[in-house]
């Protein structure tokens, strides 16, 4: 079969190359448009926009390695992409759930280590939180951005397809079954 061919999920990778537009895209208004480490522009009362960076991997993992963790991250990113390109590139086209969630998480990747690569850091924006009446921050989820939610919507629907995927196999084998024990009286 052909890297690129009719049959195969090639054509979902402008789905990736969308993620990383958009991803780039909302990471520099975030910048152009937002002070760094401030509380940034609300949003909503449990959510603002801001600008932070984030050194390490997802809740800042690796953070304090020195910089190091901007090659370890990096080459994790592009041997994470390449193998979904991979796989992407084998997977028949009508398989269209499998190809986007692939396609999610390659454009998510590329996004993060277009960061990494350029600033030695991932741009972070969108931040969910509780405060109290005082407007006091209490609770906080860590900040992330488009290319993050691009990496967790794919893994999320890979997990739901592979739950889909076995109760479709033991539907089939039980219907294969009660058709066999037909046959046999």
């Amino acid at each position: 079969m052909a890297l690129i061919s009719r049959q195969n999920g090639a054509v979902y990778l402008l789905l990736s190359a969308l993620v990383i537009i958009l991803d780039q895209l909302t990471k520099y208004w975030c910048v152009a448009n937002i002070p760094y480490n401030t509380r940034g522009i609300e949003v909503l009362p449990f959510f603002n926009l801001v600008h932070v960076y984030n050194y390490g991997a997802a809740f800042s993992m690796f953070a304090s390695w020195d910089g190091i963790q901007r090659y370890f991250l990096a080459a994790i990113a592009i041997v994470m992409a390449v193998i979904f390109i991979v796989v992407l590139l084998k997977t028949r086209r009508k398989a269209k759930w499998h190809c986007v969630s692939y396609a999610l998480f390659i454009g998510g990747a590329i996004g993060n280590l277009i960061d990494r690569v350029v600033h030695g850091y991932v741009i972070d924006f969108l931040l969910f939180y509780l405060q109290d009446e005082s407007g006091r921050i209490t609770w906080a989820y860590p900040a992330f951005n488009v290319a993050d939610i691009a990496v967790c919507c794919g893994a999320a629907l890979l997990v739901l397809l592979a739950f889909v995927h076995k109760d479709h196999k033991k539907q089939t084998a039980a219907q294969g079954d009660a058709a066999s024990s037909g046959r046999d009286k």
